[in-house]
């Protein structure tokens, strides 16, 4: 199975999970699993949450940022991967001058 993002729209959820700015998504699931493209402009960010009966990987293809994770802040960049497991908090924040790019997954939604 193969997910065509470039057939999906992009999405704006302004203050998503409390956040700054516009979160721009491309979602897909299967109804258990889903699956999205996402896009932080600069000073936009996803709110401070925290995930219950789920775990998040984000994958950052383009652009810099960070990452509160639970009591901590992580640097994010091309090439990092941030992993949020179930129980634990965070949010992610494009400090950076370009729009932060990346790649989400959340297994059982």
């Amino acid at each position: 199975m193969t997910a065509d993002y470039s057939k999906i729209e992009w999405t704006a959820n302004p203050a998503f999970k409390g956040g700054e700015g516009v979160f721009y998504n491309k979602v897909f699931t299967d109804g258990v699993n889903k699956m999205m493209h996402g896009k932080l402009e600069p000073g936009s960010s996803i709110g401070y949450h925290k995930h219950e009966g789920n775990c998040e990987m984000i994958f950052i293809l383009e652009g810099e940022g960070k990452v509160l994770y639970d009591d901590g802040e992580e640097a994010v960049y091309p090439g990092v991967c941030h992993y949020c497991p179930e129980g634990h908090s965070h949010s992610l924040i494009n400090n950076g001058t370009k729009d932060l790019v990346f790649y989400a997954i959340v297994p059982k939604q």
